[in-house]
């Protein structure tokens, strides 16, 4: 993989870091989802995502080992 690229890929990892770090965002109560006010069904979501993205960027980002 180019360096380049490699390091695009790398930006990934910043999703879940802005996503939960601006708390204005998603500081609401509506829409719920089975009954979880929206503030925590959001912060939720993102262990699911984090996992993804990071398997993402392990995936594509060579190993010398």
């Amino acid at each position: 993989m180019e360096k380049g690229s490699k390091r695009a890929i790398l930006w990934l990892l910043v999703i879940p870091y802005i996503g939960l770090l601006w708390v204005p965002f998603y500081n609401f109560r509506e829409p719920e989802l089975l009954g979880f006010p929206f503030f925590y069904w959001y912060q939720l979501a993102f262990v699911p995502l984090t996992a993804f993205i990071t398997w993402i960027v392990y995936r594509s980002t060579s190993h010398d080992d």
